[in-house]
């Protein structure tokens, strides 16, 4: 339409305007004249009003990232105005930052802090801030830097970072722009996307992904065990965390090829294909956007991501350079996530798109120019600024003044609006939305460049969100036996704002056992716009559920009921290879024979204090699942399956601190994590998890003996040992 010379104006049906209110917001150096790269909002002092923080420096150099707090609530003043606190409340440090996330990493139920910075002039890591509230014992609001204890395996076999890239002060040199959260594997954490541009926007250092030990301990996802030769990784190398090997720009979607590195200012995570897992949008400032899908879904379990691209987006859906932000979000309520892409189409003019999600399957549909996009936009932001139910769109514009589209149908299509913004001709990086005076409204706090003052926008709307929640896509629970293991239930929720506000709503399942009492389990969001669940694995009978959840305002969304069955399948399978008359009563750990007493953890089972293994199910049909529980917190244990019980052939053999009863054609079945450090681990039900190759070797009739090897820590009683077994369980198929 800029084209045609054709610009598409739109005044708000009523005053709804936003006026500038920087009278409420710090002033002055060193508070408020910097290079602003980013900022967020968050209530980091649980107190019900939302603070916010900045990533300063960027290309500007090394520069403090600043708090500060909404002096409502708690702070016995006057809501919507805020106070740095820079001084009291954050790690002194000056980097060059470029992105600040607020994330619950260490799962305590406050936000810690995650800062992106850049290696552009001096060699420096991302730092991890942690939220001295709640698990810390002190006071919310208050962080310490704890880079270097959050980091694990950096530099080290399992990681793709060579060593000469991991720095002596803690962490990695690197050159990131924008990090974001989200549980990967759904285990109950959140994970960490580590983008990278590369340096001087190279496009060559690869984008990471790092897995949550449960307790905010972070280790690179690497399946390949594939280490980089240096900073960079070139094409024909392996795809680390994504199927098949390097290849920039490469179009192929079948897994042959991945292009992990690009010149990446962005990246989003959220569920485009309507399969509860969370994929990777992944920005690039002169190559072409990818999409990255997760294969946790498709494969039954966590693995490498698939690069998608070549198959979800349609022709020429990007060109030129200086892509630098896209949002997701549903833009055409229709319960699936669409992109707006800045500068997504840059052919003399830096136009924005819009991508509509076509059927919720994560294929996009052709591309719909935004009118008056043409300038150097840096940042867009989904609002809905007139209360009307629908997204509106934010631009922060590097150029001169910002923009604001009206969702003039709530179908998508975008007007840009005329006088809803006051006059501005400040070079801004970013922006985000929160109701910081809690009157109802979304209002605009943005962050500025060049060491331009930041500005508050504040929303003369004042009209309560009456718009409750969408929920769509609740998981339905297959039917179980009652075990250890529990029952995860994920559901989508959207609203009329972005994904991470709707992170702090109240979303919880009801749910009821046999028409009984209503209990409430909360849901916590995965990120992205997934919520997640875990009911216990013990409930028996017809269990009937549905998700809820309430925004800020009290509006409440809900699903329909679903329901599923437990059942007490029993324990399948025979018991042996325990203490007494099946192995003695000897540990091998000790070279003269150490007498097995509880709490040693020497020998198998836990009639000795080491890990215990459960088979529960039926044989006929396969729905035997092995649980082990009581294994220590963290660590990883391998399922075991033996073709000759050894206590009635040539006998039990030591096994690191316990005994290995299982022989034969000994096969390893898997490897599961205790990533959620609740001390058990689950594998099955084997017809899904036992690979093809190995299930086609069972033969019916024949008994198979099963048993899982864990670590265990060493200790005073037992240091030469690292391994123990648990009993084994034998099973005829």
């Amino acid at each position: 339409m800029a084209g045609l010379g054709i610009l598409v104006l739109s005044t708000a049906a009523t005053a709804q305007n936003f006026t500038n209110a920087s009278g409420q917001i710090p002033g002055g150096s060193p508070n408020n004249a910097s290079r602003s790269e980013n900022v967020d909002f968050a209530d980091y002092d649980q107190d019900g009003d939302w603070d916010c923080a900045f990533a300063d420096g960027g290309d500007g150099g090394n520069d403090q990232n600043r708090l500060w707090t909404n002096q409502g609530l708690a702070q016995a003043g006057v809501i919507g105005n805020f106070l740095d606190v820079t001084n009291t409340q954050a790690p002194v440090f000056n980097d060059q930052s470029r992105d600040i996330e607020f994330v619950d990493f260490d799962n305590d139920s406050d936000v810690d802090i995650y800062v992106s910075n850049t290696s552009a002039i001096s060699s420096q890591t991302n730092r991890w801030w942690a939220n001295m509230g709640n698990l810390q014992a002190g006071t919310a609001g208050f962080y310490q830097d704890q880079t270097n204890s959050r980091w694990t395996g950096l530099g080290v076999s399992g990681s793709s970072i060579n060593p000469s890239q991991i720095l002596g002060s803690g962490g990695f040199i690197d050159f990131s722009c924008d990090c974001d959260f989200g549980d990967l594997d759904n285990d109950g954490d959140l994970d960490l996307v580590h983008s990278s541009y590369g340096g001087v926007f190279g496009g060559q250092v690869p984008t990471r992904l790092f897995l949550n030990s449960g307790a905010g301990v972070f280790s690179e996802f690497n399946p390949l065990n594939y280490q980089l030769g240096g900073q960079t990784i070139n094409n024909g190398e392996g795809g680390v965390w994504c199927e098949g090997t390097q290849s920039s720009n490469t179009t192929n979607s079948t897994g042959v090829n991945c292009d992990i590195a690009s010149s990446a200012l962005d990246i989003d995570v959220g569920d485009i294909d309507g399969d509860l897992d969370l994929d990777i949008l992944h920005g690039a400032r002169q190559e072409l956007p990818r999409m990255f899908r997760n294969n946790c879904e498709e494969n039954g379990v966590f693995s490498q991501f698939r690069d998608i691209t070549g198959a979800v987006f349609p022709a020429g859906y990007s060109t030129g350079n200086g892509h630098y932000d896209q949002q997701l979000s549903d833009l055409d309520d229709d319960g699936d996530l669409d992109i707006y892409g800045m500068n997504w189409q840059v052919s003399g003019s830096l136009n924005d798109i819009t991508l509509k999600n076509l059927t919720g399957n994560g294929v996009y549909g052709s591309t719909t120019v935004v009118p008056g996009s043409g300038s150097d936009d840096n940042e867009t932001d989904s609002i809905d600024y007139d209360g009307d139910g629908d997204l509106d769109v934010f631009i922060a514009n590097f150029s001169g003044q910002d923009r604001l589209y009206r969702n003039s149908t709530g179908t998508g299509t975008l007007v840009l609006t005329s006088g809803v913004l006051p006059a501005d001709n400040s070079t801004s990086l970013d922006a985000d939305m929160g109701d910081i005076d809690n009157d109802g409204d979304y209002d605009i706090m943005v962050a500025n460049d060049s060491n331009q003052a930041n500005v508050l926008l504040k929303n003369n709307f004042n009209v309560a969100d009456t718009h409750a929640p969408k929920l769509y896509r609740l998981e339905q629970a297959p039917n179980r036996f009652a075990g250890v293991a529990p029952t995860v239930i994920r559901v989508q929720v959207y609203d009329n704002t972005s994904y991470y506000t709707t992170w702090y709503y109240d979303t919880r399942l009801e749910v009821q056992v046999n028409g009984g009492a209503v209990t409430v389990y909360p849901m916590l969001a995965s990120q992205g716009q997934i919520f997640r669940a875990a009911l216990p694995g013990n409930l028996v009978g017809t269990i009937t559920y549905r998700a809820l959840s309430t925004d800020k305002s009290g509006n409440t969304g809900s699903t329909p009921i679903l329901q599923y069955t437990g059942s007490n399948g029993g324990h399948v399978g025979t018991d042996f290879c325990v203490p007494g008359a099946d192995i003695g009563t000897l540990c091998p750990c000790s070279g003269a024979g150490q007498i097995a007493s509880a709490g040693h953890g020497c020998g198998n089972s836990v009639f000795t204090g080491g890990a215990l293994l459960e088979a529960i199910g039926t044989i006929s049909p396969d729905t035997v699942q092995l649980t082990t529980s009581d294994v220590p917190a963290g660590v990883g244990t391998i399922y075991l399956q033996g073709s000759v019980n050894l206590v009635g052939g040539t006998g039990p053999v030591a096994f690191g601190d316990g005994i290995r009863c299982a022989g034969g054609a000994l096969t390893r079945l898997g490897l599961r994590n205790d990533t959620d450090n609740d001390s058990v681990t689950t594998y099955g039900p084997l017809t899904k998890d036992i690979p093809v190759s190995i299930r086609g070797a069972v033969t019916l009739g024949n008994t198979y003996v099963y048993q899982t090897y864990y670590r265990n820590p060493n200790a005073a009683w037992c240091p030469a040992q690292t391994f123990n077994v648990t009993q084994a369980i034998a099973i005829t198929w």
